[in-house]
Formats: structure tokens, sequence, C-alpha cells
């Protein structure tokens, strides 16, 4: 088993770029900013690194020190084990509701043990928690559209996560490394060109006027209404990495089919070969080659049978360039094709062309914006084309081999 860990200088510079990047839409704290680090124990390395960097910025860091599954100890295994049906159901409110409260900026660890620590839990069990604990994503979605709230998930790789990818922990990390620029004489200025280079793309697909859009390609034949008054986002900084170019389109005018040639680690289960078929803007079909029975009972969550994003990832701006086995990397894959991904579940209401603050729940059903306790993004990188009809009627080829072709 290797024992390697990167070295303090590319912790240094993660958690500069996450601090002083990342958070606050691409511009970092602000002295007197509250920081929530949520990570988990096996992070610790890095957790010291964005404490100091917290405290050298002028913030308040708040720790949520997370256990992590492992093999003597499988906390959240054990949880689904013993909970009652009244224990599902427990939503701490005053807590959750403090600490949004308190909190300017949330920032999140990805360090598994055990990818697949849930695979025997009854998957209803694990939906339950997740309807349970709506109100606390819709407390923090409400803060960030008054634009007092900013967060990012970033991820420590560990040697059960690289073992699951195939690769040596020393490879998995030279993912990390490159694609989050980590060795780069300077970071930070090295993510702004790239949320530059993002942001002109995203300025020209909200130029266009774009009606519809059509992705056809190998196993896939899909079309999605983009809605009215919808922006296109990316750059933003939400993620690290992130390459993607996404939007929330209504949820309404998505027809036709899609297969998915990655993988889906979710609710501690592995989901492959995943197929979805929609019609009406409705999941009518699904299949899977493995825990079909885990995807059933994700889409009878309410509104996961619609779609919440589309997204489009430039493979001239990624290095990622293996499968890692964890979505926050394969969704921002690069390799020859770049990818396509949707998310079932919740929309982004910052892809509103408006102030988000102020529409009523009954605007946001009449734009087709979805609204579920879930937000599950699916990847193919398979080839494909996407065309866009215009306003005017016109066709315009936007994506091509990889690459956005505007």
């Amino acid at each position: 088993m290797s024992n390697y860990q990167p070295n303090n200088q590319i912790l240094k510079n993660y958690a500069d770029i996450l601090i002083n990047f990342a958070l606050g839409g691409g511009k970092g704290i602000k002295k007197g900013d509250v920081v929530r680090l949520n990570v988990p124990e096996v992070a610790k390395p890095l957790l010291f690194q964005l404490y100091q960097t917290v405290l050298k910025a002028g913030g308040h860091p708040l720790i949520n020190y997370l256990p992590n599954d492992d093999k003597n100890f499988t906390f959240s295994k054990t949880y689904y084990q013993l909970a009652s049906q009244d224990q599902l159901n427990f939503f701490p409110a005053k807590l959750s509701r403090g600490i949004v409260n308190q909190i300017d900026h949330s920032l999140s660890i990805i360090a598994d043990l055990d990818k697949q620590a849930l695979k025997a839990i009854d998957p209803v069990k694990i939906m339950t928690r997740n309807k349970v604990s709506k109100p606390l994503m819709d407390w923090y979605n409400a803060k960030e559209n008054k634009g007092k709230f900013t967060w990012v998930i970033a991820m420590y790789g560990t040697q059960q996560m690289a073992k699951e990818a195939k690769l040596s922990l020393e490879a998995y990390w030279q993912q990390i490394i490159k694609g989050c620029y980590l060795s780069h004489p300077d970071p930070i200025s090295k993510w702004r060109q790239t949320a530059s280079q993002i942001t002109h793309i995203v300025k020209v697909l909200n130029s266009l006027a774009i009606k519809t859009l059509h992705i056809k390609g190998q196993a896939i034949d899909l079309k999605i209404n983009l809605g009215e008054k919808r922006l296109w986002k990316g750059g933003s900084g939400r993620n690290i990495p992130s390459f993607e170019i996404f939007t929330s389109p209504d949820w309404r005018g998505t027809q036709g089919f899609i297969s998915f040639n990655q993988p889906l680690y979710r609710y501690g289960n592995i989901i492959k070969d995943i197929k979805l078929e929609f019609k009406k803007g409705l999941v009518t079909k699904f299949l899977a080659s493995q825990n079909q029975a885990v995807l059933a009972q994700m889409i009878k969550t309410r509104n996961a049978n619609k779609i919440g994003e589309f997204s489009l990832t430039d493979s001239r701006f990624s290095q990622i360039d293996k499968f890692m086995a964890e979505t926050l990397y394969d969704e921002n894959v690069g390799g020859p094709q770049g990818n396509t991904h949707i998310a079932l579940g919740m929309a982004y209401k910052d892809c509103y062309d408006g102030n988000p603050d102020k529409l009523t729940k009954k605007q946001w059903r009449d734009l087709g914006f979805n609204d579920s306790a879930i937000h599950t993004d699916i990847v193919s990188t398979t080839q494909r084309t996407v065309t866009a009809t215009l306003a005017s009627g016109d066709e315009k080829l936007v994506y091509k081999n990889g690459q956005f072709t505007l």
C-alpha cells in the first residue's frame, strides 16, 4: 500500500486556492468572514492548512471535523442500521438554522475510506434522510441567492478512492494536482485565467438566444428546452476543480434518451451503465446494469424524475484525463471528448436571468425550474454534438469533438 502524501507546499497552494479564490465567487474571503470547514479526519493535513489560511486572511474558521467510515468504525452504516423511523425523520432545525445564520462561507472536503459503505443499506432510508434535510438546502440556497453566502467542494485523495479508480495513490493525487493547478508557480492567477476563458464562452452562449438544444451521439439523442430567462454559468469557483459550463433548463421540454458510460458513485453505492428515457420532461424508462434498485429509489424521490441541470466540459480547459470514481472530478474530466452531464433533481436558481430572490415558488414552477431534495449528476464521455436552435429559427453547432465551437 502506498504511503504517498502531497508535500506541504502543494497543500498550502490547495488551501490558498480554496480560501482566497474559490470562496467569494472567485474573489476569496474578506476579513471578518465566518468560514465553516467540513473536513473528514483523514484529510487532517489539508484541514490544518485551511485553518491557517482562513486565519491569515482575517476570517473566523469553524471546524466541523467528520469521522471517516473504515472497517473498525462504520458511522454512516451504523446510523442506518440502528436508526428508527423517528430518528430518520429527525431534523435539528434550531441548530441548522443557527449555523446558516452564522456563517458566510462553507468549504467541504470529500475524502472517503469506503466509497460503497452503504451498499447493503435499504435505499429508501437514504432517500428519507435526503428529504428530511431539504429545509437546510433551501435555507443555504436562499442565503446564496441574496449574495450573502458562498460555498466550495474539493477533494483529498485516499488510498481507497485511488483503488476504486484503479490508480495508485500517487497517480490519483497527480490528477488532483494537475487538475487544480496545485504545482503552478501562481495557482490563483492560473485559476483566474481559466475562469476568464470560461466566462467568455458563457457570455457568447448567453448572447445567442438559444431556444432548444439537441444532443446527439453514441447512445444519445436528447432534446432540451432551455426555457425563458435562462443563463449559462461557469467559472465561479463553487467546485474545485470546475471546468463545466452549465444551465438549468425548463424540465418540461426534455425529450429523448441518453446513456452514461461513467459509473455513478452515490448513496454509498456504485450504479453502472445508466440509461434514461424522457417523455414530456419526465423519466419514463431507466436502466442500470448494477444497483438499479438504488437508481429506482432515487428517481422515486419527489421531482427526481426531472432534469435540473445540463452541462458540458471543454477538453481544452480540463487537464483531468483519468476516471476518478468521484463525481466532482468525473463531471470535470477533459480527455478526447470532454464530457456531458445532466443532473436529475434540483435546478440551480442562479441560472435565472434576473434576481432569484424576488421570485415566488409559483413563479419558479411556471418557469420550469425543478425543485427536489436531491441533485444527482450523471456523466458521459462518449462522442457527441450539441446543436442549438435559436430564437430566429436558425440552427448553430455549439459543441463538437469535446470542444465548444463558438
